[in-house]
């Protein structure tokens, strides 16, 4: 473990847990003021959306002692929740007038928890490049990056279009794979996963590009006031 690869990463989850909480928080006032559990799955989301970072920060803080089975491994189970972080922002199909509470109100619950979602998808797969670009090379790393945002668009229709989960790859897989399959074998049958998973992952991408461009244009401002 590097004790001070933690540490600095310490701001940085503070401002994770703040930002969760606020969500939460939202959630929670709502729920008092209306006697109405409406948006409380969006707790449960948010829960699902920081398991990815959660991962990839293990990831990063112990990847010189990790092997690569147990590297590959890590990576595949990040994979595997990765898409539950962005797929928060698909509940933006759940804003309707209600009564009990101001349309803005719900507006706000929901774009908190779209933003943490988001934000923590971009997080973690930037852990996961750090760790690909260092045992292995940039050019793997952007690699790994163009494929998970990939299968991350795809599996963002799988969860809101096909309603599966990330733990039926346990509980249920062969119905899992039926439905993978088909989609993936003739997909000129099914447009709509076709273009929910193009428009995904090119929105995904370029959000992860103004990402990593503002982290370089930090760190050169770093370096250059020293």
């Amino acid at each position: 473990m590097q004790p001070s690869l933690l540490k600095k990463r310490i701001p940085l989850f503070s401002v994770v847990v703040l930002s969760l909480l606020f969500s939460v928080s939202l959630i929670a006032a709502r729920v008092y003021f209306t006697e109405k559990v409406t948006f409380v799955f969006l707790v449960w989301n948010l829960f699902l959306a920081a398991i990815p970072f959660v991962i990839s920060s293990v990831l990063v803080v112990y990847q010189h002692k990790l092997g690569r089975v147990v590297l590959f491994s890590g990576i595949l189970l990040w994979l595997l929740f990765f898409p539950n972080a962005p797929y928060i922002l698909t509940d933006l199909f759940h804003l309707k007038e209600r009564t009990g509470v101001p349309l803005w109100f719900d507006l706000m619950v929901i774009l908190s928890a779209a933003w943490n979602g988001l934000i923590l998808g971009l997080l973690s797969l930037q852990d996961i490049q750090h760790v690909i670009s260092k045992r292995f090379s940039v050019i793997w790393s952007w690699v790994a990056v163009t494929l998970s945002l990939g299968l991350c668009g795809f599996g963002i229709y799988v969860g809101r279009y096909l309603r599966w989960n990330s733990w039926d790859v346990v509980t249920n897989p062969v119905g899992l794979t039926a439905d993978l399959l088909e989609r993936i074998t003739d997909p000129f049958t099914h447009p709509r996963t076709v273009g929910v998973t193009i428009l995904y992952t090119a929105f995904l991408l370029l959000a992860y590009l103004f990402f990593t461009q503002l982290a370089k244009l930090n760190f050169k401002e770093e370096q250059h006031n020293k």
